[in-house]
């Protein structure tokens, strides 16, 4: 692959917000990845393989519509008080950034704004999703390796 055409790639990783670019030319490939201590997510061999993007959290209090309670939204699930971060898209939850990794968080782990709560892959494509705020995790709502819906309750955060 032509050395100008690596540049001009490096170039574009640099000027967007992308994590990682794979490019395949016939038989010659390029990856090349940014890291950066927040957002550095390493790629285990079973996990499926693919970019990775950041994608903002979707946090907002929890209040059901009128005539709607917890139970109703989410069964047998009775949701501690706090800032609910819901899925942002469809796809598939993942705790950890690789199998042999500690959980990004559990419940009592304090977070920051911007720390990385979770990973949500989508289409081949890793998703951070990352808290909006400081807070204490009160309760994680789904299990590592589970299909996630778009808005799906992910984590109850108490601001702090």
């Amino acid at each position: 692959m032509d050395l100008r055409k690596i540049k001009k790639l490096i170039e574009l990783l640099e000027e967007s917000q992308l994590a990682e670019i794979e490019i395949h030319e016939g038989e010659e490939s390029v990856r090349l990845t940014r890291q950066h201590a927040q957002t550095a997510v390493a790629m285990p061999a079973h996990y499926p393989t693919g970019g990775m993007s950041p994608v903002a959290p979707a946090a907002q209090s929890f209040s059901p519509p009128a005539g709607e309670s917890d139970a109703a939204q989410e069964p047998n699930v009775s949701l501690p008080e706090g800032e609910v971060v819901r899925s942002p898209m469809v796809g598939t939850y993942f705790a950890r950034p690789n199998p042999d990794a500690d959980p990004y968080v559990k419940v009592g782990s304090r977070v920051g704004s911007g720390d990385t709560l979770c990973l949500i892959e989508a289409m081949k494509m890793f998703n951070q999703i990352e808290a909006e705020f400081s807070g204490e995790i009160v309760a994680v709502l789904v299990e590592d390796g589970q299909p996630v819906e778009f808005d799906e309750p992910l984590f109850v955060i108490r601001k702090g």
